[in-house]
């Protein structure tokens, strides 16, 4: 019978993911791979993170979605919107483009602009893949996305993609689908549940382990009708 396995918001913490497949003992000829988007920023590593993502999509079994931080990335690159630069230096954009460029001192504003135009002038490829990605994926018995679904939508595919990637606590509140479960990321587990462990809520489960800030990054299994999970701590060590 085949697995799925489950993760979200790796955040350029790319150590910690290899060790979880490993943990989860991943066969990729077998086994079905949902990534549930956030795959830069805050981390040390997200560019090397986006080539392995990549690398793990040469199987046609593996799903990766994208995450507002994923989305925010190629916006900064490909706009020169003031708003954007501010809100993706204040949510670990920094990093991201210590990874990309190699660049270990602060920047100057000249120094943003030209680590901007260095990513965007050699990593195209990078920016083309992320804005490519899904904001869903669903199967039989699940809807995957990264932050949840709008209930002011009768159908939920009809919302915006600003809420397949932001949305929170309306989401949260909401009463739970009778057909499906959500599996989600965006929101750490340990604001749903004071737990970093994976949350299981009525009709939804939340995965995101906070592995950026220091805590965890959780792997989901579901395999036969039931659930099981793996965790993998992580101490923000510099990962090459």
């Amino acid at each position: 019978m085949t697995r799925v396995l489950m993760i979200s918001d790796i955040h350029g913490c790319l150590a910690p993911l290899k060790e979880l497949l490993s943990e989860m003992n991943y066969q990729p000829d077998a086994d079905k791979l949902l990534l549930l988007g956030d795959y830069v920023d805050r981390g040390p590593c997200s560019r090397e993170t986006v080539d392995y993502i990549m690398e793990l999509m040469q199987c046609n079994r593996v799903i990766a979605l994208k995450g507002n931080h994923d989305q925010r990335l190629v916006d900064w690159v490909r706009s020169v919107d003031g708003t954007v630069t501010d809100r993706f230096l204040a949510h670990g954009g920094l990093q991201t483009i210590h990874s990309y460029c190699k660049i270990t001192s602060e920047l100057s504003t000249e120094g943003f602009e030209q680590a901007r135009q260095e990513i965007g002038r050699h990593y195209e490829h990078h920016l083309a893949f992320l804005d490519s990605l899904p904001l869903y994926y669903e199967d039989d018995q699940h809807i995957y996305v990264h932050a949840g679904l709008n209930p002011n939508y009768p159908n939920w595919r009809d919302q915006p993609a600003y809420d397949f990637m932001y949305i929170k606590e309306p989401f949260h509140r909401s009463p739970a689908l009778r057909n499906k479960t959500v599996v989600f990321g965006h929101t750490r587990a340990v604001e749903l549940h004071g737990s970093p462990d994976v949350w299981f809520g009525p009709g939804k489960i939340g995965i995101d382990g906070g592995c950026a800030y220091g805590l965890q990054l959780n792997g989901l299994i579901h395999e036969g009708g039931s659930y099981s999970t793996l965790c993998i701590q992580n101490s923000l060590q510099e990962e090459m």
